[in-house]
Parts: C-alpha cells; sequence; structure tokens
C-alpha cells in the first residue's frame, strides 16, 4: 500500500507484528534492493516496512512508489527535517508490537533481524541493539569520528554498550514511542533508552560497504554530539531534581559572596571595590539559580499533575500465583535460539 496523503488513510486491520522503518535522503538505488532483502529475511513473521522518505531531492521517491510490495508504506515528508524527526515519523505510524530500525544505505544486512528479534522476546528485552564488529567503513571520515563520538558518550553517561551508532536495533514499540526524538537525538537513542531504565543487550551484526552512494556524514558530527551530549547529562542527573543543581549552585554562589564581603574589612581601599563588585555579582547570580530552581521545580510538578503523569514508571508487579505482565509476543513461529 502506498501512502502519500495523511496518515489516517492507513487501514488497522490485519496489524502486523512488526514494524521495520528505514528513513532515507537521496538514496536512490538503494530502495529496491533492499526491500527485497527485507521481504526475503521476514518470510515467517507478519511485518510492515515504513519507508519515511526525509525531503529527498533525487529519484527515491518515484523508485519506492514503484516498488511492488503490499507491505511497504512510504512517508514522503515536506522538507528535509533530518533524521531524528524522520525516523520519530516512522515510529509514531508504528503499529507493529516490535518496531525495527536499519538504515537505508544496504550496510545493515536484513538477514539479522529475526536473530535480533527472537533474543530481545526469549530474554525479556526492551531493546537489541547491532554491533558492527567488522565494520566496512573508511577510517578517516566514518570509523574516527564514530569511535570519537562513542568513546566520548560512554565516558560522559557510563553507557555499557559498545557501538552507540548502529542503525539496526529492535525495541518493543512501548519504549520505541516513548522516545522523544528532535533535533539531532537519533545519535543517542541508546543513551535516552538507558536513562529511562530500559534492558538492553547488545548482539554482533553483518556490516556492508556500501556500494550505491555516498555518506552523508564526516567528522563535523563529532563536534555537534558535545551540545547534545550536554543536555543528556543535564537530563539524566537533574530531569526529575533540577533544584539539586541550580540550587546547590546558588547557594554556594551565595555563600562566596558573602566571604567575599567579610574579606572587604581585611583590605586596603584599592582592592575594597574589585571585592564588593565580584561579591554582588556572585549574591545576585545566586539568588538568581535559586529562583530558577524554585520556578523549573514548580513547572515540574505542573507537567506531571496536570496530565495526572508519575514520575516513575513501574515496569511489572509480582504476587504469589499472579502476574501482571502484559508480555507483547511475537507469533508463534518465532522462537528463541
Amino acid at each position: 500500500m502506498m501512502v502519500n496523503t495523511a496518515i489516517d488513510t492507513i487501514p488497522v486491520h490485519a496489524l502486523p507484528d512488526v514494524s521495520i522503518i528505514v528513513c532515507v535522503y537521496n538514496e536512490a538505488g538503494n530502495g529496491a534492493p533492499l526491500v527485497a532483502q527485507i521481504r526475503q529475511a521476514m518470510q515467517e513473521i507478519r511485518y510492515e516496512l515504513i519507508y519515511v522518505n526525509d525531503g529527498s531531492t533525487d529519484n527515491t521517491l518515484a523508485e519506492l512508489r514503484g516498488i511492488d510490495d503490499s507491505n511497504l508504506i512510504v512517508l514522503d515528508l515536506k522538507k528535509n527535517y533530518g533524521q531524528s524527526l524522520a525516523l520519530a515519523a516512522g515510529i509514531d505510524l508504528a503499529r507493529g508490537a516490535y518496531v525495527v530500525t536499519l538504515d537505508g544505505d544496504q550496510q545493515n544486512d536484513p538477514a539479522d533481524i529475526m536473530r535480533l528479534l527472537k533474543h530481545c522476546d526469549a530474554n525479556e528485552l526492551d531493546l537489541v541493539a547491532g554491533l558492527r564488529s567488522d565494520r566496512q567503513d573508511g577510517y578517516l571520515l566514518r570509523k574516527l569520528p564514530s569511535n570519537l563520538a562513542n568513546a566520548l558518550i560512554r565516558w560522559a553517561t557510563g553507557m555499557p554498550l559498545r557501538d552507540l551508532g548502529c542503525g539496526l536495533k529492535v525495541f518493543r514499540a512501548s519504549m520505541a514511542k516513548s522516545l522523544n526524538l528532535y533535533g539531532e537525538l537519533h545519535r543517542f537513542i541508546l543513551v535516552m533508552a538507558h536513562m529511562e531504565g530500559a534492558r538492553m543487550a547488545q548482539l554482533p551484526v553483518n556490516h556492508r560497504a556500501r556500494q550505491i552512494g555516498h555518506s552523508k556524514y564526516g567528522l563535523s558530527r563529532t563536534l555537534r554530539v558535545v551540545s547534545d551530549l550536554l543536555l543528556l547529562i543535564f537530563l539524566k542527573k537533574y530531569r526529575t531534581k533540577p533544584m539539586h543543581l541550580f540550587g546547590t549552585t546558588g547557594v554556594l554562589m551565595i555563600i562566596t559572596s558573602l566571604f567575599l564581603f567579610g574579606g572587604m574589612l581585611l583590605v586596603n581601599r584599592a582592592q575594597l571595590v574589585s571585592l564588593l563588585i565580584a561579591g554582588l555579582i556572585l549574591a545576585v547570580g545566586g539568588l538568581q539559580l535559586l529562583a530558577f530552581g524554585i520556578m523549573t521545580e514548580l513547572q515540574l510538578r505542573t507537567h506531571f499533575e496536570s496530565q495526572g503523569k508519575k514520575p516513575y514508571e513501574i515496569r511489572k508487579a509480582y504476587k504469589k500465583g499472579f502476574n501482571t505482565e502484559r508480555k507483547e509476543a511475537l507469533v508463534p513461529t518465532v522462537h528463541a535460539e
């Protein structure tokens, strides 16, 4: 079924077990071969394949619309929004109990999908990511920026997984739909899932050299990672307790200003003005941070209370002879290895 108008035109009957999402930007020539590979790999399960065309300016959209596959849905965005928002659009549309993401350049091997799905289902995981153990990319423009970014993210967040940039991932739908993707946060999907308490694993997957087109990434992305990483570090530590950051910093600044005011009694006239200015700046800045901390705490409480949300989430509850878990199971043909 081809979709090029409203999302609500997609029928809701015969819901798939798995939704596979592929985001593409100027990937003409890769669409038809990858769709055929996915069809071959997913013969034992009901699936839908959602291709998100992120404002391509080449022949990508025409190629996708020309593919005769009843499982294929083509979502054409109005312009190039970037991979994070394209992925978010695909996840919003997904109807399967599991969501699979992979890159549209044919470097991820669809033959690995079922193995990751079975591992996720058998071990009751929220997310299984691919590990490109033999990565087929150039060192300077692809491997080096990726290794630098991975090392920086793991060091800053304590993320135990090694390869944070592999496009092949399997999510439970509830986990995928809980991720708020915007900006360029697709690079931090595993970190965001880790912050949400996801149970995750990483399995080696096949990685193939690009045969058609060229990479859209380079060294410049390493610099952009830093600003997004600072945001995630803040959210990880202070998302539900912002006063601990702003309040503590504000109090320290005010205490320091008091010491400076006290020091004014021990210095000569030439140093008096400098200490006074420094003390006033610290005192005013500290009071502003305290006020900002109080405001953010009030906003946080308003966010949860106005929408009936809780600042915690229960995975499952246990009682002798009773289990409240509602498991999202695959079809009977999918079993643990």
